[in-house]
């Protein structure tokens, strides 16, 4: 920390050249994501302590720099170590690997070969961002910071240019020309709605009221979806950075940070940065010595999905029920307490500096006409390379899932991506080369969202898909209104009718017409957006809808009630293992002699399918056809077979 507040840019400026100084270019720095929930639930906390201790044990403490992060993209592979100036990147690290990087790279600039990235596809070893898929083909303006920065300290947001941003927009700026900025870069609100930000701040601003609030959303209650957290989580200073300019173009003075109670870390560090901040002078009275005044204060929510939409998430606020509440009055003109209120997404106001520092030119000059800058994605599901994910709009929904997802593991077959959260919609393989912003998405039914991204492969239900989110949806919802309460609670019932072989002739029907009036009457978006699952799943698989109801049959071998599993004395090669991991006993046979499953007490846990050796193949699954007959109890297996 500095022992005192910047009072000017210059200072600013002069400070940012000390950290430099001080930091030294000869140094390495190995870069660990132990800031967030996916490096420490996979180990990277272990990893971290184990280099500080080798580091210490080998004497290199003045030549290495351990740099603590967030999240850094790639978490399928965490713990993932980046070692710079070199850029190296090591995945699934392990503690045992620490010795050897140590002694292999920083002592001798090598590389650790088995601890390369190698493609799934092609065979091929990564070294670098530029060696490896998942990282080249993105475009990470927002989120690349991550890997640079430890939260918890501010000087490594300033050595990077942090508030800069701030400091040209107070001494350089005045407000109008902020908002005349933010207009010019037809930034649109990453939160899902696609709202134009420039519009929103500018009816914030003339609203009427002495007092006018700012505020960042942080709920994020997607199934899947990560992106939010993981900035504030990994640079809560940029979204913080992003909110006092905002307050700046708007005249607030108050502003709030709504992060979810299930987000501890991001808490804990928006309220370090916070005090930070306010130590360094960005934030109180006074902000750098301009005159401007902003103080931020931290809201942990309850954890109600719908406590993400906007006026429920005010009521949260204010200390009521997260209720959604009639838009008789948009809330940028009446929101906390009756007074002009802008919510923005984190991803939303992240955005802010970059356009501040490097112009709405520079902005508009990434993505498509009406869809401007990059986009952060959680790419999740049945796809080879999962996690976090930026890449400019416009780009195809291909192109990410199979040039930066890697395709679908072990090469089964794409059948469709739900894109927008549990209230988005599922998209077909014929439309994959569709570019992804938010005008195509909502044209194809489904919608941007926060920016969740599940992948599903040819063994995926759709009608079971659509009863998920739908249940979801149904848990989620506040009750308050009769569309969207009856409306999900009838649509579960019947897509779970569905799911167990008890469709009717009229439920597609049904579901139709119960979709139409949650879109046409619901109070607020979780509801009218809601049963954008069965619209879709119906418009595109309708298929699938009619052999579950028709034919009692589950083209994807998923609905349980409508699908039996049976070993084929011809492929059985009585290995026993599907019938050591059977958890009912249902598995019948021993060694030497062919298995059979016992129906009666078959739970269809898929365990013995998922078990079963490939090169065998011998547990089938089975939906809409009689069982063929099972071998007599103690039938051997022919060695011949067992070849």
């Amino acid at each position: 920390m500095t022992g005192k507040r910047i009072s000017s840019p210059e200072e600013l400026e002069q400070l940012r050249k000390r950290i430099l100084s001080k930091r030294g270019s000869n140094k390495l720095i190995v870069s660990i994501c132990t800031m967030s929930v996916c490096g420490q639930s996979r180990g990277s906390v272990d990893v971290c302590g184990r280099f500080k201790e080798e580091i210490r044990r080998v004497g290199l403490e003045d030549k290495v720099d351990i740099k603590e992060t967030g999240c850094q993209g790639f978490c399928e592979r965490e713990p993932v170590v980046i070692i710079f100036p070199e850029g190296i990147y090591y995945v699934n690290v392990k503690p045992d690997d620490v010795p050897e990087i140590i002694s292999t790279t920083l002592a001798k600039g090598k590389l650790v070969e088995r601890l390369l990235y190698t493609d799934p596809v092609t065979g091929e070893k990564g070294a670098k961002e530029s060696d490896i898929p998942f990282y080249k083909n993105q475009m990470r303006i927002v989120f690349g910071n991550n890997r640079h920065i430890n939260p918890t300290d501010i000087n490594d947001y300033i050595a990077l240019g942090g508030y800069s941003a701030l400091s040209k927009a107070l001494f350089q700026m005045t407000p109008e020309q902020v908002l005349e900025e933010i207009k010019k870069s037809n930034l649109r609100g990453r939160g899902g709605g696609g709202f134009p930000t420039g519009i929103k701040w500018e009816t914030t601003k003339n609203a009427p009221g002495k007092r006018k609030y700012v505020i960042v959303n942080c709920d994020e209650g997607d199934p899947g979806a990560y992106m939010d957290r993981s900035l504030m989580e990994g640079n809560p200073h940029a979204i913080l950075e992003g909110l006092i300019i905002g307050a700046y173009a708007m005249g607030s003075h108050e502003g709030f940070i709504y992060v979810r109670q299930e987000y501890p870390i991001a808490y804990e560090n928006t309220i370090q940065a916070i005090k930070q901040a306010e130590e360094y002078g960005f934030l109180g009275e006074n902000v750098l010595g301009s005159g401007f005044d902003f103080e931020v204060d931290v809201h942990c929510g309850a954890g109600a999905f719908v406590s993400g939409e906007s006026t429920a998430l005010m009521s949260a606020i204010e200390g009521k029920v997260g209720e959604p509440k009639m838009k008789y009055i948009h809330t940028a003109v009446s929101g906390i307490k009756g007074n002009p209120s802008c919510l923005n997404n984190v991803e939303t106001w992240a955005n802010v500096p970059l356009i501040i520092n490097k112009g709405a030119g520079w902005f508009n000059s990434i993505g498509t006409d009406r869809s401007k800058g990059t986009k952060i994605f959680s790419l999740v599901g049945k796809v080879n390379n999962t996690g976090l994910v930026e890449v400019p709009m416009g780009m195809t929904l291909r192109r990410l899932i199979y040039d930066i997802g890697g395709g679908i593991p072990n090469g089964k077959k794409f059948k469709a991506v739900q894109t927008g959260g549990p209230s988005g919609g599922v998209i077909p393989e014929q439309y994959l080369d569709t570019p992804i912003d938010f005008d195509e998405l909502t044209k194809l039914g489904s919608m941007m969202g926060s920016g969740g991204m599940v992948v599903m492969d040819e063994n995926t239900c759709m009608v079971d898909t659509a009863r998920y989110f739908v249940s979801f949806c149904c848990e989620e919802s506040c009750g308050k209104c009769i569309p969207c309460r009856e409306g999900l609670r009838t649509l579960r019932e019947i897509l779970t009718d569905i799911c167990e072989g008890k469709g009717q002739e009229g439920d597609i029907e049904a579901i139709e017409d119960i979709a139409k009036a949650m879109q046409d009457a619901s109070l607020c978006a979780l509801g009218t957006t809601a049963a954008n699952p069965a619209f879709t799943t119906l418009k595109y698989f309708r298929e699938e809808y009619e052999a579950h109801i028709k034919e009692k049959r589950c083209p994807a071998k998923v609905c349980k009630a409508l699908t039996s599993y049976y070993i084929d004395p011809e492929k059985c090669t009585a290995c026993m293992i599907c019938f050591k991991n059977c958890p009912t006993e249902a598995i019948h046979g021993g060694k030497g002699i062919i298995h059979w499953i016992e129906q009666e007490k078959c739970i269809k846990c898929n365990t013995c399918f998922e078990v079963c050796p490939p090169r065998f193949s011998a547990v089938r699954r089975i939906s809409g056809e009689p069982l063929p007959l099972t071998p007599a109890p103690g039938t051997k297996v022919i060695r011949e077979k067992r070849r």
